[in-house]
């Protein structure tokens, strides 16, 4: 019996070993199983991130997917290092996300979670590590080991060590808890690159020296400023904005200078007050997500009849159907609607998202949301900084976001009360993530995200994709359309220029034919402004030799080289490979070198040459590096300092300025005539789109269009306004091609430093899919426009999927056939992988 119960005993002590199943943020396409040590047991939970090692002397961060007690076959399970969250960093739903991303878009998980986590929240032995700038260490309400005090000095004297650097320095002890413990006490900050390294948002405050809270004091120094009149007016605003009298702890925080310096009190007297020590001045560090600087809000928002009717049509189609699509012409107010929709969803308790494809156009929205929503909002885009991202994230997490604005990568945010999703221009390519993977649509992921939230989404646009619109009319997708302009505002006056009749009058100067010009000048005379739309950043697309022929090259690429005038410079625009512009023929050595064509660069020059008078900006890539540069130009053309706005598709998407009574296309017909089968569909969107820049308010505005080819059908259903009509006339060729909305298509890409043994796998593929797939699903192999990018030649094979057809059977079979070829030891180095519906 005592053996029995012995036995029994040990029994119900005993206790199974745990283990967790990963995702690592690498392309390797499974779950990675760990064991839990005991002493974590309590804290594993589906979500959290997980510190463990990986290889021989690698560490990264991963999300645990489950908890189980399965041990894996074949290898013995290495033990986790430890837990960094208290509470899981990523939802259940946001696996679900994750797991449908890397099915259909044919990547790993890993892949996945490495664009969707900020670098700021995965540790690894690549991670670099900074003090936190708003840490304090003398304020800190911790105490600190001896360990943690070294780890601040050093990076105190250092500025920013690396993960390695930190092991050496002890010994190649686990540190991992040290930085762990030192993250929780915001002590220090994650980053990737020296470039990423974060600083705080300041601004500077000023507050009574402590001698002046003393009441006496304080009456003295009243008395003694009554005849200095402009000094006294600041020290009254204070004590009226800070009544230090009632409650003397007040003081510590001070007050913004802005308050004080914004009501036209003199700044020179606020000096001379800190000069006599009656002021002290210094720096508060302000979170990137507070909006309190914004002096008015707008709570209301007033919709037009005509809006109010598509809102309610909007809520009608949304009671059968989970997508809807708004089409309203450029100037008709879905933004209105999309807000006050938004309004409601955030009055009820719940999350919704607005995603928009630039941005530039978030510059602009970002304000007006502000406006209306205040410190409900976050903003989330990759010119922000990767500890404002993980702020937002962190935000939207705990709940304490419930509305964000912002690009592509806003769909994988951590959203757990989802009810809306807007997605703004949804026909914009920009939506589409090129590299790295996954190559994901925003549009299509945002409705699969819909889905998982049992989430309502509105598309809108002007210009819808032929997809959107297929499935509209399909009945698919619910649909309302806004026909008109917002109030008195009419849709602008479209004129063709025939630059062929005008080339032979020789009324052709630069770039510009003579009449475009005598518009231009003639609005900008009226003190109107102008937006000049030209998709070709740079002065010219390239260099030639007049003698020989010779076009100057990139090294990495086979593209020509862009010449960049005011860095008398050639620069390659895929790899960014940059040399001087040559004096001479690199081949014959003729000085007769022209430049080929022109860019936004160029135009600027012209302009600024042909219209000396005339206050000019450019807005492209080159001019919209820095993070706020965006925001400046669009703020200098909003408050009438630039006259014409030259730009790239920056300035097709979503702007609204009052004054614009001009848009110039300058070359439609390199739009138009883009070798690919979705070229005219593009020129007609984005020609309609900055069109729609042109006469927002009373004015009719007018647009002109330069084309050698006057008389192409597209210019009659842009100058009609005649979307259906173009889409029906595109919609027969793409049915007799096979091409989207009617068949789905994956295309594989294969890269090498070898080109014919690119081409060779190619040509394997091709022949193993053909006897499965057929003749008509499979595309023979073929090299791209640019065939070498980076060193890397490229060879193209695409699958063309009739709807109806098995799409992950034949997924699976696609990627088994690439998995088989990669196992020949000739084609093992080369890069295979998939890019699914590519923009």
């Amino acid at each position: 019996m005592s053996q029995l119960t012995l036995n029994t005993e040990a029994e119900s002590s005993y206790k199974p070993t745990l283990f967790v199943a990963l995702i690592l943020p690498l392309p390797v396409p499974k779950q990675f199983t760990y064991r839990v040590p005991r002493s974590f047991e309590d804290q594993v939970e589906e979500g959290k991130r997980a510190i463990v090692p990986f290889g021989k002397r690698k560490i990264l961060t991963g999300i645990i997917t489950a908890v189980h007690q399965q041990a894996p076959e074949g290898y013995e399970a290495k033990s986790l290092i430890d837990i960094l969250d208290e509470y899981p960093v990523v939802s259940a739903q946001q696996m679900k996300l994750f797991s449908w991303m890397s099915t259909y878009y044919l990547c790993t998980e890993g892949e996945v979670l490495n664009v969707a986590l900020p670098s700021g929240l995965k540790l690894s032995s690549e991670s670099r590590l900074q003090l936190n700038p708003e840490f304090v260490k003398e304020e800190a309400p911790y105490v600190f080991a001896e360990e943690e005090l070294i780890v601040l000095e050093l990076l105190e004297k250092e500025g920013l060590l690396s993960y390695a650097q930190l092991c050496e320095a002890f010994q190649h002890q686990n540190i991992n808890k040290l930085i762990k413990s030192l993250l929780q006490k915001d002590a220090i900050l994650l980053i990737e690159t020296v470039q990423e390294r974060y600083k705080p948002k300041t601004e500077r405050y000023f507050r009574l020296t402590d001698s002046y809270l003393d009441k006496e004091n304080l009456e003295q120094l009243m008395e003694s400023l009554e005849s200095k009149t402009k000094q006294m007016e600041v020290l009254l605003k204070y004590l009226q904005e800070v009544p230090v009298f009632r409650n003397a702890t007040l003081n510590e925080n001070g007050l913004a200078k802005k308050v004080i310096t914004d009501s036209s009190l003199s700044d020179s007297s606020l000096k001379t007050l800190v000069k006599n020590e009656v002021f002290e001045e210094f720096d508060k560090v302000i979170s990137r997500l507070s909006h309190s600087e914004l002096a008015t809000y707008e709570a209301d928002i007033t919709l037009s009849e005509a809006q109010q009717q598509a809102k309610d049509q909007l809520n009608e189609a949304f009671s059968t159907k989970d997508v809807s699509l708004l089409q309203g012409v450029t100037g008709s107010g879905k933004t209105e609607i999309y807000l006050s929709t938004i309004k409601e969803v955030l009055e009820s308790g719940s999350q919704a998202l607005f995603l928009l494809p630039e941005i530039a156009i978030t510059t602009q929205m970002i304000n007006r949301v502000k406006k209306i929503f205040g410190e409900q909002v976050g903003v989330y885009h990759s010119k922000f900084s990767d500890a404002e991202r993980v702020e937002v994230w962190q935000g939207v997490a705990e709940g304490r976001i419930n509305f964000v604005i912002g690009v592509r990568s806003s769909v994988l945010l951590p959203f757990n009360n989802l009810s809306l999703i807007v997605v703004d221009e949804e026909h914009e390519n920009s939506y589409k993530q090129q590299d790295p993977a996954p190559r994901y649509h925003a549009r299509d992921t945002a409705i699969v995200l819909g889905t998982i939230h049992q989430a309502k989404v509105l598309l809108g646009s002007a210009t819808p994709s032929f997809e959107s619109y297929y499935n509209a009319e399909k009945g698919k997708y619910g649909y309302v359309a806004l026909t008109e302009r917002y109030g008195a505002g009419k849709l602008p006056q479209i004129q063709v220029v025939k630059m062929r009749k005008e080339k032979a009058k020789k009324q052709v100067k630069d770039d510009f034919s003579k009449s475009f010009l005598a518009v231009l000048a003639e609005e900008i005379a009226k003190g109107n402004q102008a937006i000049i739309f030209q998709n070709r950043r740079g002065y010219a697309p390239y260099l030639q030799c007049e003698t020989c022929g010779w076009i100057a090259e990139c090294e990495n690429c086979s593209v020509s080289l862009t010449y960049h005038m005011h860095q008398h410079e050639l620069r390659c625009h895929y790899c960014g490979y940059r040399q001087k512009s040559p004096a001479v023929c690199l081949q014959c050595e003729s000085s007769e070198l022209k430049m080929k064509g022109f860019g936004t660069e160029k135009l600027e020059d012209d302009l600024k040459q042909l219209l000396p008078d005339a206050r000019i900006q450019r807005m492209d890539w080159d001019t919209t590096r820095k993070k706020f540069s965006y925001q400046q130009i669009i703020e200098q053309f909003e408050s009438g300092e630039t006259d014409i706005l030259i730009g790239t598709q920056m300035v097709t998407k979503g702007l609204d300025f009052d004054r614009v009574s001009l848009v110039g296309i300058v070359d439609a017909d390199r739009i138009m005539h883009y070798p690919d089968f979705r070229s005219h569909e593009r020129a007609f969107q984005l020609m309609q789109q900055v069109s729609g820049r042109s006469g927002r308010k009373d004015d009719r505005g007018k647009v002109l269009i330069q084309s050698y080819q006057h008389d192409h059908p597209l210019f009659k259903y842009l100058i009609d306004n005649n979307y259906s009509g173009f889409y029906r006339s595109q919609l027969q060729e793409r049915q007799s091609f096979l091409y989207p909305p009617f068949v789905r298509i994956i295309k594989t890409i294969i890269k090498g430093n070898d080109q014919n043994l690119c081409r060779e796998a190619g040509k394997h593929l091709y022949t193993h899919l053909l006897k499965h797939l057929g003749s008509t699903r499979v595309l023979p192999p073929h090299d791209p426009i640019i065939a070498k990018i980076r060193n890397l030649y490229h060879v193209e094979l695409w699958l063309k999927l009739e709807r109806g057809i098995d799409l992950n059977a034949t997924k699976g079979f696609l990627q088994q056939s690439v998995q088989a070829i990669q196992e020949e030891a000739r084609f093992r180095k080369l890069r295979i992988y998939f890019d699914v519906d590519p923009a």
